[in-house]
């Protein structure tokens, strides 16, 4: 237990942030098993699609700095070379 106001603050804030990027990372998580799995499967529509997406939340993620931009350069190159072997 925090002993004076600005750690009980600081407590709240802390509890916040922790539920807002635990969100964001299984999010992204989500999407990009979602993506391997249309890849493995052939379906290059729907593929596609996710990639886009996934793209996109990255990109949200980096302008935010909850991810540092070259983990979503990484990232993403990664993800695409994917599609294009497929």
């Amino acid at each position: 237990m925090p002993n004076c106001l600005s750690a009980a603050k600081r407590l709240r804030q802390t509890e916040k942030r922790r539920v807002r990027n635990k969100a964001r990372k299984t999010e992204l998580k989500t999407i990009r098993k979602k993506y391997l799995r249309s890849v493995h499967d052939g379906d290059k529509g729907d593929a596609e699609a996710l990639l886009r997406r996934f793209m996109k939340r990255v990109d949200q993620a980096t302008a935010s700095g909850f991810i540092h931009k070259n983990t979503a350069s990484r990232d993403k190159a990664r993800l695409a070379k994917h599609l294009t072997k497929a």
